[in-house]
């Protein structure tokens, strides 16, 4: 049987719904209390510098709840002193550096660690000594994925936005490359030691490819979850994205 991999629900479009009207519901700690009483293992928020959907205290209110509840929080963060030094004041369990750009809907590509590395490196070695797990969210590049095992970070993220998007448009020869890609990425990034996460636009119909890829440890999945939690609660989401997942790995 294959190891269990890890889910993470990212609750930041709960604040987006939230923040549309300006009023203090729907909660993103309500919203994570649910999914993690529905089977997810951590919760994910992404403070955007233009603080677009999560806010400074939601992750306040984050990072203390989870602690309450022994979760791990994972921080989604752009590589800029700001908000490193936001990560330093709270600590989180994992903090992931992502491309940030302000134009964007949402992280449109991976992290250039290769192009950045003098720049990002000195990042993950103060989130390290803070004590927080590093992860760089990097597209499936080899020399991206080298990259970051010289930064020092102990994770990647890979982005599987490509794939997710070729099935989605019935692109199945884009989506067998890009399949094939991640799989490869995944191969060497455990290579070079480092441990593989995946995410970015994982849905019910892409999941289980993504899952069955023997070095995935975890995937973070966020804005369908919350899309579908309209029709079927948060709970039923989280539980139904949980049983895809395992059934992938030959659990359950």
């Amino acid at each position: 049987m294959s190891e269990r991999v890890r889910l993470g629900v990212n609750i930041d479009h709960v604040a987006t719904i939230r923040n549309a009207r300006g009023v203090a519901y729907p909660d993103p700690v309500r919203a994570a209390h649910v999914a993690l009483d529905a089977g997810a293992d951590g919760i994910t928020a992404h403070l955007r510098e233009d603080r677009r959907h999560i806010s400074d205290a939601d992750i306040a209110n984050l990072s203390a709840m989870l602690r309450e509840r022994a979760k791990p929080l994972n921080f989604e963060m752009a590589v800029t002193n700001e908000m490193l030094e936001i990560a330093l004041k709270h600590r989180p369990h994992a903090v992931c550096l992502v491309p940030e750009r302000r134009e964007e809907r949402t992280t449109e590509g991976g992290l250039d660690v290769a192009g950045g590395h003098n720049w990002i490196a000195p990042f993950v070695a103060k989130l390290r000594d803070a004590g927080s797990r590093v992860s760089l969210f990097v597209g499936a590049d080899p020399l991206q994925i080298e990259a970051a095992a010289r930064t020092g970070a102990a994770v990647v993220e890979l982005h599987t936005g490509a794939f997710c998007d070729a099935v989605r448009d019935g692109e199945y020869a884009l989506g067998a490359s890009t399949i094939t890609a991640l799989r490869a990425a995944a191969m060497q990034a455990a290579s070079l030691g480092l441990e593989v996460h995946a995410g970015h636009g994982i849905d019910y119909e892409t999941v289980a490819p993504i899952a069955a890829i023997p070095e995935v440890a975890e995937l973070n999945i966020g804005h369908f979850l919350v899309g579908e939690a309209i029709f079927v609660g948060l709970a039923g989401a989280v539980q139904e994205m949980r049983a895809r997942i395992d059934a992938a790995r030959g659990q359950g």
